[in-house]
């Protein structure tokens, strides 16, 4: 099958209509990088794991809290990589006191220095409304928010 995620797509109803929920990837490379760079929370399933539960889970590890509510399959779409991308969407909120808390990873920075440095998976994370979200998310994961304007009847 490939390389497989699964991630979640919290979205709410906000003052400017539908918001989605996104997240920034930490680490050096996207530092200085903000259109067409975000993400739905979203990583690989463990081995036997659904894709629901996988989507769940990561979202929790990536950003720190556990959302609840109905969960809405988007299907999936696939990335430059070759990476297939498979997203719910979820109406949620977070927590008035949310702050965020990911989990990290340990890479070679600068790459050949021989040092390691440990940096956040995510290390922003907000909701959008929909017209700047589609300026943020990463293009080949656009078709998720047109799914969701689609189904929710969002202009």
């Amino acid at each position: 099958m490939g390389l497989v995620s699964a991630g979640l797509l919290v979205h709410r109803s906000g003052s400017l209509g539908l918001e989605v929920f996104l997240a920034h990837p930490g680490g050096p490379y996207f530092a200085r990088k903000d259109e067409s760079s975000w993400t739905i929370p979203k990583g690989a399933p463990l081995e036997g794991e659904e894709l629901l539960a996988a989507a769940l889970r990561e979202f929790a590890e990536e950003i720190g809290f556990v959302p609840s509510g109905t969960t809405e399959e988007l299907g999936s779409v696939r990335q430059r990589s070759g990476k297939h991308v498979h997203a719910w969407a979820m109406a949620a909120t977070l927590p008035p006191n949310f702050v965020l808390q990911s989990n990290e990873f340990e890479l070679e920075w600068p790459p050949g220095s021989g040092h390691l440095k440990r940096y956040p998976e995510i290390d922003r994370a907000q909701f959008f409304p929909l017209r700047v979200a589609e300026q943020k998310i990463i293009p080949a994961q656009k078709p998720f928010l047109e799914r969701l304007a689609l189904r929710l009847k969002a202009p």
